[in-house]
This record gives structure tokens, C-alpha cells and sequence, in this order.
């Protein structure tokens, strides 16, 4: 593959996994992996995609090495030792289990599989998918227990999947196999993944440690070491033969263990830079991986459904019965050891399988001792293919409907009003944090105001109990937007009777639509090419961004003044005119605005030549407390603790604070 069409390749890779995530926004009931899988599908039918080779060993090292010391790394760690039997029990016990049943069992129902072939299918079908896991979590509020259950397990059982499924795959090729050399060689495998993972996961730390003791701070430094260290740790358990799964998770975990410590001493921006740089790489990584995994199943569906020797009924069939097998040896596992027969059916429907099942189906060699085919080589990959699907769309279709709660009502309702607060008021820290984390000695008297002023909205917010932001909001906008109309329309009367030049009313009635814009949270498109177009026009022009801003020393600066304290008085009229006994409280906040914002133009307040550099750094500090608002926001709904209305309550709140931001400053 050519250098330019690898690099088309990825660039339309990544447009997808933006597409995925937009087409979520509409259809939250639908895992991003099923959407992901189902663009790979799509794409793969597009010219220069439809040929991606899956590497199996490019694939680990590349997607399942950095995603498992992610999850190693944020998995709370008391609770996966508190649970640490039962997920022992998961992680190897059901493993080899089901590669003892499932395996004879795919046997006798296709004779066509080998006994030893069936083991290897059976053992990579027996893992759970890390990062199919993870992607439940956000949309089903499974019971905390479970939830860390299925991380833990999935962490650790790749690599007893992995070791039973190469066991199987030697026994196919050569046709020899020794129980105790594959039990001996599993324990080294294994501890030596863990001691080597550790061992230079301390490495890691020592060294990140040290530079900074030199006083070497260099963000991009440690952001490349800390980048680079599971693709390392990885790489070289494998090259001494040992788990590299069980490796980066061991580092994984290591760093857990040491993150508190050295998050104390690190700097501020360099935890910024992490938290932000490796959510990309995440969210990045995550999406490829399905990506590629829906890429590859129309070749491995074609081949099985083109070819006359196969019923493609019966094919179907077998992984019907195939995935409810596997879902049952689960279900009767966990109950035997919990007893509980709602827990047991939420971890069985949970056992996801992912890409890694497929990779480990695409590493199968095509031949075997003597130059023969692998037999059934073909059937093994689509019935791989047809259970990561399966499992899947089982899992998204029956947890949301056995987790789900009862309509709340009563005492629920005033629980639920309770979480919005809550919701709001983890909103309004993330903004005040970002405060306290860009104040410096030159904006710090801009920044104190911000703070005082998060801490009064926060105080308000965790004493008001009841209000519902929703309907506030939606009142606040729409008394707005009358009002904006109210100041266009005296606009629109001083061009008609010729006390405003043409452009001078333009420029106004910009600066009212950009409000109109930001409020109603619409034509975001429209809004971004608006910006680029004013900053192109600028560059090209030679213009600097003050420029745009009237202020005292500008010669129209009289006439902005008295047609704007003439536009805020028809705006208040207009809303006292539309009040409404409901919405009373609503419509004197904002009629409170503009009284405030009518006192700073009597008084020049905000508009002096010697303010402008202030009050441009208290908006770029309030635009960024906003926009750490919004992804607040964005944390709680991917992680399931809001729901779709509750976050559109949310950033309404936040669109509304932002169009007073803009207003106040007056960037006409």
C-alpha cells in the first residue's frame, strides 16, 4: 500500500470514528461499537478500504497494549482486590472450563472441526472484550459489584484465552500436544507477564521521578515517555516470551498504585496535558479497533456465504447455538458461586466478545504440517465474526431492560431532582477549578471575580433544592430572544430614519444575531464559518482583533452608546409587556442583566481604553471555565450518570451564561 492512500486510509478512519460519535448523539440506546462496527461494514465497500489487511500482532501491540494499561491504570484497585477470587475464578477458572466444553461440544455439532481446531475456536470465543466492556458501562448502570467483576476479568483473561487458544493451534499444526508442558509453560507465561510488566512499570516511574528531580518539567518529554511505555512494556515481554497482555496490564496497575503520589508533585499543566492527550488516544484507539473489526467482516462473511459446500441457514445456525453454549456456561458459573440468578444473568449477558477475538481468529495459519489447508479455517472466522455481533447486539438489546428502574415518581422524583443538582453543581466545579488552574499574576484580578462569582452560584445551587433548570432556562431564552427583537427592531427604525449608516446597523445587527446564534444553540455550522470568515477578513485585511471592539476613543462610539441604551430600554418594555406570573423570576433575572449591563454603558465601565486587555483576559478565563463545563457535562453522560435530557438541560444553562459573555463584552 502506497504512502498517500495509508495516510487517505487513517484520515477516513478517524472521520468515521467522528461520524460514530455524532450518529450516537441521535440514537443513545445504540453502543458506539455496534455503530463503529456497522461504518467499517459500510466502508469496506468503498474503494482503497476494502482491502485493509488485519496484522494480528501489529493489532496487539498497536490497540489491545495501550487500551489494557488504560484500563489497568483506572480500574480502582481496592475493589478489584476485594473481588479478587471471583474474578480469578472468571479470568482462568471459566476460561479453561469452556474451552473443555464448548470445545468437544463444537465438535460433535460440526464434525468438519477437528477437536483440537474446535479448542482453539473454543478458546477464542471464551474471553470478554476490555474495551466492549467498557462501552456498556456508559449506557447501562450495571451494580457497581458486577461492573468491577467484569473489568477485572477482563484485564486478566485475554491472556489465559490467548495461551489456551496457541495450545490448540500447535496441537492442529503438528498434531502433538502435552498437558503438562501447556499447564508449565501457562504459569511462566503468565507470572513472568506480571513481574516483567511490573518490574519496568516501576522503571517507568523511577525514571519520570528522577528527570523531574533534575528539574526537567518539559511537558512533551514526560507526555512521550508516559505515550511510549506500554508499547515498550509489551514489546519486550514478548520478546522474552512471556504474556505482553498481562504485562502492560501489570504496569498498568502499577501506575495506579504510584498515580496519586506523583500527581502531587507533577505539574499542574503537565496532568492537563495527560488527562487530555491520552483521552484522544483513547477515544481514537477504541473507535479503530471496531472500525477495523467491521472492515474485515464482509471478506470473512463473503467467503462462508458465497460458497456452496456451506448452508447459510445452517452456518447462522451454528452460531445461534454456538454463543447461547458460551452464554450459558457463563450463567451457570457465576450462579454456582454467587447464587444469585439476577446477578448471574447481568454477567452473562455482559461477557462480550470484541476485536480481540477476531484478531486471534486472523492469527489461525493457513496451513497446516504437510502443506494441507487449515481445515475449516473459513467457517472458524465467520462464526467468530457472527458471535462478536451477537453478543453485542444481546448485550445492548436485554441489560438496558434489566437494569432499567421503575418510573420514578413521589419520593423517586425528588431523588432524581436531587441527582440534577448534584449534576450541576459537579458542572459548575469543573469551571471553577479551570479558574484556579489558569490564574496567574496577570489575570488575577479577573480570575478572583471569576471565583467569587463561581462560589456565590455555587453556594445558590447547593441550597435551592427543587428548581428545575430546564424550564428556567427555557424561559431565559425564549424572554431573550423577544428582547432581541426588540433591540433589532430599533435598529432597523434609526436606518430608517437615517441616524445610522447602513453598515454601522449591520454591525449591530451581527452582534445581535451572534447572541440570537449562541442561545438557541442552532446552525453551529453557520456559526463556526461566520468566525473563520471575520478572522480570515481580518488577516487579509491587516486588521487587529481590537479593532472590532467599539470603545470611548472611537468616533461612533456616541452614537453605539445612545442607540444601545435605546435598544435595552425597548428590550425591557418588551419583556415587562410578555411577563407572565410563572415567569416572573426569569424575566426580572434577565431584566437584571440589562439594567447591569445599561450601568456599564452610562458609566463607560468595561469600554475604557485602559480596560480592554482586562476584560478580554476575563472573557478568554470565563470562555475556558465554560468549556470545561461542557465536557463536565460530556464526562457525566458517556459515563452514564446523566441522561440525554439532563445534559441538554446542562449546556442550555451553559449557551445561555456564554451569550451573556459575548454580550458583555461587546465585540461588535
Amino acid at each position: 500500500m502506497a504512502c498517500m492512500e495509508l495516510l487517505l486510509m487513517v484520515l477516513a478512519l478517524l472521520v468515521l470514528i467522528a461520524i460514530s460519535n455524532v450518529i450516537q448523539r441521535f440514537v443513545p440506546f445504540i453502543p458506539v461499537p455496534l455503530i463503529q462496527i456497522a461504518l467499517g461494514v459500510v466502508a469496506a465497500y468503498l474503494p482503497g478500504l476494502h482491502h485493509v489487511p488485519l496484522n494480528p500482532e501489529l493489532f496487539l501491540v498497536l490497540f489491545i497494549a495501550p487500551l489494557l494499561f488504560n484500563d489497568g491504570k483506572m480500574t480502582p484497585r481496592e475493589e478489584l482486590w476485594k473481588l479478587r477470587a471471583y474474578i480469578l475464578l472468571l479470568a482462568l477458572g471459566l476460561v479453561f472450563t469452556t474451552v473443555l466444553i464448548a470445545g468437544p461440544f463444537i465438535h460433535w455439532l460440526i464434525p468438519a472441526i477437528p477437536l483440537s481446531a474446535a479448542f482453539a475456536l473454543a478458546a477464542i470465543l471464551s474471553p470478554t472484550d476490555a474495551v466492549a466492556v467498557g462501552s456498556l458501562s456508559g449506557r447501562v448502570k450495571l451494580p457497581g459489584k458486577i461492573m468491577h467483576l467484569l473489568e477485572g476479568e477482563a484485564l486478566m483473561n485475554d491472556a489465559s484465552g490467548l495461551v489456551a487458544f496457541n495450545f490448540a493451534i500447535a496441537a492442529t499444526v503438528t498434531g502433538q500436544f502435552s498437558l503438562p508442558k501447556a499447564i508449565g509453560s501457562f504459569v511462566v507465561i503468565a507470572i513472568g507477564g506480571i513481574v516483567i510488566g511490573a518490574l519496568l512499570g516501576f522503571a517507568v516511574i523511577w525514571l519520570r521521578v528522577f528527570l523531574r528531580r533534575l528539574g526537567v518539567e518539559d511537558v512533551t518529554l514526560h507526555m512521550l515517555i508516559i505515550i511510549l511505555t506500554p508499547f515498550v512494556i509489551y514489546l519486550a515481554a514478548e520478546e522474552c516470551h512471556v504474556s505482553g497482555i498481562l504485562a502492560v496490564v501489570a504496569a498498568g496497575v502499577v501506575h495506579a498504585i504510584e498515580r496519586d503520589r506523583m500527581e502531587e508533585s507533577a505539574s499542574l499543566r503537565l496532568r492537563i496535558v495527560s488527562d487530555s492527550t491520552w483521552s484522544v488516544i483513547l477515544f481514537s484507539l477504541n473507535g479503530l479497533v471496531f472500525i477495523l473489526l467491521g472492515l474485515e467482516i464482509p471478506g470473512v462473511v463473503t467467503k462462508i456465504w458465497e460458497d456452496p459446500s456451506y448452508r447459510n441457514g445452517q452456518v447462522i445456525g451454528y452460531i445461534l447455538i454456538i454463543t447461547l453454549v458460551l452464554m450459558l456456561l457463563r450463567f451457570c458459573w457465576v450462579w454456582v458461586t454467587d447464587r444469585q440468578v439476577r446477578s448471574a444473568l447481568l454477567t452473562a449477558l455482559s461477557g462480550v466478545r470484541g476485536a480481540l477475538t477476531l484478531a486471534a481468529a486472523f492469527s489461525i495459519p493457513i496451513v497446516i504440517q504437510g502443506g494441507s489447508p487449515f481445515p475449516e479455517r473459513s467457517l472458524i472466522l465467520f462464526i467468530c465474526a457472527g458471535v462478536i455481533l451477537l453478543t453485542l447486539v444481546s448485550a445492548s438489546i436485554f441489560l438496558p431492560l434489566l437494569t432499567r428502574k421503575p418510573e420514578e415518581t413521589g419520593a423517586h422524583a425528588g431523588n432524581r431532582k436531587k441527582d440534577e443538582r448534584k449534576a450541576r453543581i459537579r458542572v459548575l466545579e469543573a469551571g471553577l477549578c479551570t479558574v484556579r488552574e489558569e490564574m496567574d499574576d496577570v489575570n488575577k484580578r479577573e480570575a478572583l471575580e471569576l471565583i467569587s462569582n463561581y462560589t456565590r452560584r455555587l453556594q445558590h445551587t447547593k441550597l435551592e433544592g427543587h428548581s428545575n433548570i430546564g424550564e428556567a432556562w427555557r424561559a431565559a431564552v425564549a424572554i431573550r430572544l423577544d428582547a432581541l427583537q426588540a433591540e433589532r427592531e430599533v435598529a432597523e427604525r434609526w436606518l430608517r430614519e437615517e441616524r445610522i449608516t447602513p453598515p454601522f446597523a449591520e454591525r449591530f445587527q451581527t452582534s445581535l444575531n451572534r447572541m440570537e446564534l449562541i442561545l438557541t444553540n442552532r446552525f453551529k455550522i453557520k456559526l463556526l464559518l461566520i468566525v473563520a470568515w471575520s478572522a480570515l477578513s481580518r488577516l487579509f485585511k491587516g486588521r487587529k482583533a481590537k479593532e472590532g471592539i467599539l470603545t470611548p476613543s472611537h468616533p461612533d462610539w456616541d452614537i453605539y452608546k445612545a442607540l444601545k441604551l435605546e435598544a435595552i430600554d425597548a428590550a425591557i418594555r418588551r419583556i415587562k409587556e410578555s411577563e407572565t406570573e410563572d415567569r416572573r423570576g426569569t424575566a426580572l433575572a434577565v431584566i437584571a442583566d440589562y439594567r447591569e449591563l445599561e450601568l456599564d454603558l452610562q458609566n463607560d465601565r468595561h469600554w475604557s481604553a485602559s480596560k480592554i486587555k482586562p476584560g478580554l483576559k476575563r472573557r478568554e478565563l470565563e470562555l475556558k471555565a465554560i468549556q470545561s463545563e461542557r465536557n463536565a457535562i460530556q464526562q457525566m453522560y458517556e459515563a452514564g450518570d446523566i441522561d440525554r435530557n439532563l445534559a441538554g438541560k446542562l449546556r442550555l444553562d451553559v449557551n445561555y451564561r456564554e451569550s451573556s459573555v459575548f454580550e458583555s463584552q461587546k465585540k461588535l
